[in-house]
């Protein structure tokens, strides 16, 4: 069995295998292998020329990759914790979500900014947040959250051979979740960006969730067994590019639709997906469209962690408040009439 921290570390080696101009820098990348080891081996592999440490300045490592992705090199960065890239945002948001729209097309910066993010590790301040929608909110930038070990070595190769910058958004809980492969040689490329996954199917209602989040609602959609309700579950694998088609034809189908996510519910991804359900799929829908979401604060001390993220509780709370909302005459589960 292989772990997600496995998976990356090898679409590195075989991305950097095969391509020279591929390089991988950040702080503590070179010869620790990251804070979660996810670099572990490479300098060892293929030298400091091309997997070395950096000064801590996240601004710096930003800018600097600019620099090398304009003379021809495909570099793949580390933010070490989520809320410490916060000082690079200047540099993603003015300049690598920017070069090819500014030189109109002639410049392409083909960079991976790698991003450990979202909680239940139980981190301290500045080592835990969910700061997907800053990135989602940048045009030129797309922006992958993998949620199973497959997807992380698929996503992170398709980001690497992109000829655009990508935000890859890494759940740090589920850097050691374990796929059934027996090992790395088993791995192979998945759906390309912009393919969500129905990870399990159903009937009566769609709960959209993407990365950390994925394994909440499959939990969830197990337990509402009991009470019910046939659940199909919509991992989004990439929020940007979004895939409207699956979400749309899944909530089509069921006519009801829960968003599950970490992160704040104000103004966040979830609510730009309700936005996107409650458009294309208004006539099909027989409740509203109702999200789970992190609390509206800033993101909490370890202790708290828990009453901030969604839960199966939650989330089973929430198909009640569903069901309730149902029109008078579609309060049966089924599905669409």
């Amino acid at each position: 069995m292989i772990t997600m921290a496995q998976a990356l570390n090898t679409a590195l080696r075989e991305a950097m295998d095969e391509d020279e101009r591929v390089l991988v820098f950040g702080e503590d990348v070179g010869a620790l292998g990251g804070v979660f080891r996810i670099t572990d081996g490479l300098t060892a592999k293929f030298g400091e020329d091309r997997c070395f440490d950096t000064p801590l300045a996240e601004a710096g490592i930003a800018g600097f990759a600019v620099g090398m992705a304009m003379g021809g090199f495909r570099p793949v960065i580390e933010m070490q914790f989520d809320a410490f890239a916060y000082p690079a945002f200047e540099q993603i948001a003015s300049h690598v979500a920017k070069m090819r729209n500014r030189t109109r097309g002639r410049i392409g910066l083909p960079i991976v900014i790698r991003i450990p993010y979202a909680g239940g590790i139980g981190g301290v301040e500045h080592h835990c947040d969910s700061s997907e929608g800053y990135y989602a909110h940048t045009p030129g930038l797309k922006v992958v959250t993998p949620a199973t070990v497959e997807d992380a070595y698929s996503l992170l190769r398709e980001a690497i051979d992109d000829p655009d910058p990508v935000v890859f958004m890494e759940p740090k809980k589920l850097y050691w979740s374990k796929s059934d492969l027996p090992d790395v040689a088993g791995l192979a490329r998945t759906e390309p960006f912009g393919r969500a996954a129905v990870r399990r199917p159903g009937r009566d209602v769609t709960l959209v969730a993407y990365g950390p989040s994925v394994p909440v609602a499959l939990d969830a959609a197990e337990a509402a067994k009991e009470e019910g309700w046939d659940a199909e579950v919509v991992d989004l694998r990439t929020i940007v590019p979004f895939d409207d088609a699956t979400v749309a034809a899944s909530v089509r189908r069921t006519g009801r639709c829960v968003v599950v996510s970490e992160a704040a519910g104000f103004a966040g991804v979830g609510a730009e997906i309700a936005a996107r359900v409650q458009e294309r799929c208004f006539h099909s829908l027989h409740a509203p469209v109702l999200r789970v979401s992190g609390l509206d604060i800033p993101y909490p001390p370890p202790m708290l962690e828990h009453h901030h993220l969604p839960d199966v509780d939650r989330v089973l709370d929430t198909l009640d408040r569903l069901q309730r909302d149902d029109r008078p005459d579609m309060r049966h589960l089924g599905g669409a009439a």
